[in-house]
């Protein structure tokens, strides 16, 4: 529960249709086996302590009480269960018969909770058994000396985890236009869950799963969908017991079907609701529910959900291929929009034989093609320096000559020399000095030769170097139009990759394998042995934990000490704790010491959830203090 992950549990027992002291023990099993699991969140099917399928059953008094003593006995023999458990069964009420949910936590039945939406097509025919369900919670006496509430406005608050408020619906009201839980959500329910009975049919799995799914987005919550399986009856239908539990529109956990498996991940609160922050459209009411408290021990949740090391990064090749031209697409119209404004009949691009000026030259050509221009109006330029090898200049040379750009030469090495004199710098003295001067004498060139072509620099720094402020200020850091600006380094590499596995071009697609096989550098000292020695991850720390860092950070908005804890998980085997410790000190001090740069950045298009245009996703003030942060991490080690 620390950190606000709660694990939760969707069980479905194997329960005899009417055997009401049979399912209470199914059901005790069930719920001590989820809780030793580390469940604190348990829910177990629709009507499970009677059986959904009972049919005019539900109208013997001895199947109602029988029900009753069942619940009882469920929270007498989970009094020491440190869970919220909810179990289905009908009850009685001022004459009427609903379909309810009961809520239990350590031995007490904290409310009753009836289901609004009442099927009566098809093979359902439950309203000719109950009641629609009331929304105002009604007193409800289940025994001579136990009374409790029964309504859908019932919310139940965790009072050592506040962000963790949980509502139910049943079933069929999942399925409704108007479902419950959209109210639930509004009124501050962080998780809802479904007890539910639904019989299958020949593709009403993948329709049941888009629907916790959708819901789970739509309310920004996590949804837990227990559903009846093997032990209801069959006279007509099937129930396989399809348990999902979803977060924001994620899938974290799904059962096969036909087993009566139990379903247990854990469900980040705390990230759903910053999410609810976020997105200022969410607005909560206050529409008189009952706020109902229950109490958990607050310990240490063991992760079993996945951890996702590249967030950046679409999964599986279908959908990777997919986002990887949608976002080369993105960056090309939006790159073909700024020059058809402008009236520029050409670009500038800087090619270093690097990832990130090879993107921006691939997305320039496409913007031409969109334009109908011919490639001969990009003019790329190869700008070797002191730290330039053979190896990117010759990979530089061949990309401009493959993608049919106009190639041009400026060394700048007598540039810079000059400079150094005219400013009194040693060239021996291989400082911050000598590599900004470079970048600035290569940004200079650029900028120079648009105005002499009447064109445009387009940029080639990434997301994450501006995160990390690894950009010599107005060097590489300025241009006209920054195409990669919100493409972060992990990206960036796939991008190229898709580029190169799509080409249909030979010589063009093995150029783009060398370009991806060569470190990362800014080449801006000198080469050792003819080979790059300046390797930007060995000075910042490897871009794939700075790019999970920034997206835990901006994205989900997470305290230093929970994406340590996220870190540790996703590369498990591939860090030591110390180094993703370390790194993630460097990447706080350097994302606040250098939001000045982010401040003035060039426009350019925002392609993904992380951005950090001043002007749009990132209103930071350069001034801002890293202390807290930073000193949250150095009590971690």
């Amino acid at each position: 529960m620390r950190q606000g992950f709660v694990k939760t549990a969707a069980v479905t027992p194997k329960i005899r249709v009417a055997d009401t002291r049979y399912n209470a023990e199914v059901i005790i099993s069930g719920v001590r086996e989820a809780a030793d699991a580390g469940a604190k969140i348990i829910v177990l099917p629709e009507l499970c302590i009677t059986g959904y399928s009972c049919g005019d059953l539900f109208w013997q008094e001895k199947l109602l009480s029988g029900a009753k003593e069942g619940l009882f006995a469920i929270a007498a023999e989970t009094a020491g269960t440190d869970a919220l458990i909810f179990a289905g069964l009908p009850v009685a009420c001022d004459g009427k018969l609903y379909n309810a949910a009961a809520a239990i936590n350590r031995g007490r039945i904290l409310g009753l909770i009836p289901k609004t939406c009442i099927p009566a097509y098809n093979e359902f025919y439950e309203m000719r058994h109950f009641a629609r369900g009331m929304e105002e919670p009604v007193p409800v006496r289940l025994s001579g000396t136990q009374e409790v509430r029964m309504g859908t406005k019932l919310l139940f608050e965790c009072g050592e985890l506040p962000e963790l408020v949980v509502a139910a619906e049943i079933c069929e009201d999942l399925w409704s236009p108007a479902p419950p839980s959209i109210r639930h959500a509004l009124n501050g329910a962080s998780v809802i869950v479904n007890l539910s009975a639904s019989d299958e049919t020949t593709g009403k799995d993948v329709y049941r799963r888009e629907l916790v799914q959708g819901q789970s987005a739509r309310l920004l919550c996590g949804y837990v969908y227990a559903s009846a399986g093997e032990g209801e009856s069959t006279q007509d239908v099937v129930y396989s017991g399809h348990n999902l539990i979803a977060e924001n529109g994620v899938l974290l956990g799904e059962s096969a079907r036909f087993r009566n498996e139990t379903v247990c991940t854990e469900i980040d609160v705390r990230k759903l609701l910053s999410e609810r922050r976020r997105m200022g459209t969410f607005e909560t009411h206050r529409d008189g529910y009952l706020q109902i408290p229950f109490s958990l021990k607050m310990e240490e949740t063991v992760l079993t959900r996945a951890v996702d090391p590249m967030p950046f990064v679409p999964r599986g090749r279908a959908d990777w291929e997919k986002r990887c031209d949608e976002i080369l697409s993105i960056q090309a119209m939006g790159l073909k929009k700024r020059l058809e404004h402008t009236g520029c009949g050409t670009a500038v691009v800087g090619i270093s034989g690097g990832l990130d000026s090879t993107l921006a030259l691939l997305v320039t050509a496409r913007a031409f093609d969109l334009l109908g221009m011919e490639r001969g109006g990009i003019h790329a330029v190869t700008m070797p320096g002191f730290g330039t090898t053979d190896r990117t200049y010759r990979n530089a040379v061949s990309l401009i000559q493959c993608l049919g750009a106009s190639f041009a030469e400026v060394s700048i090495r007598e540039a810079v020399g000059v400079h150094f004199r005219d400013i009194g710098q040693d060239p021996a003295v291989h400082d911050i000095t000598y590599e900004n001067a470079q970048a600035r004498e290569r940004t200079q060139i650029l900028m120079d030769l648009a105005n002499r072509t009447g064109g445009m620099v387009i940029g080639t720094g990434d997301l994450s170097e501006l995160a990390l402020g690894w950009a010599t200020y107005n060097g590489d850091h300025m241009s006209m139009y920054g195409v990669n600006a919100s493409v972060p380094k992990t990206l960036v590499r796939h991008l190229v990759r898709y580029y190169a596995d799509t080409c249909g071009d030979e010589a063009l697609c093995a150029v783009l394998s060398d370009v991806l096989d060569t470190p990362v550098s800014p080449e801006l000292l000198p080469p050792e042995d003819g080979k790059i020695s300046q390797k930007t991850e060995d000075i910042v720390g490897p871009y794939e934990l700075h790019d999970f860092y920034l997206y835990q950070m901006l994205r989900q908005g997470f305290p230093p000490a929970k994406i340590y804890r996220l870190a540790k998980t996703a590369f498990a085997g591939r860090y030591e704790d110390a180094d993703i410790l370390k790194w993630l000190k460097t990447f706080y001090r350097r994302f606040f010491s250098q939001q000045f740069k982010r401040s003035c950045l060039p426009d350019g298009p925002k392609v993904g959830s992380v951005a950090v245009s001043p002007r749009g996703d990132l209103r930071m003030p350069s001034d801002a203090c890293a202390r807290i942060w930073l000193q949250e991490l150095e009590e971690l080690g």
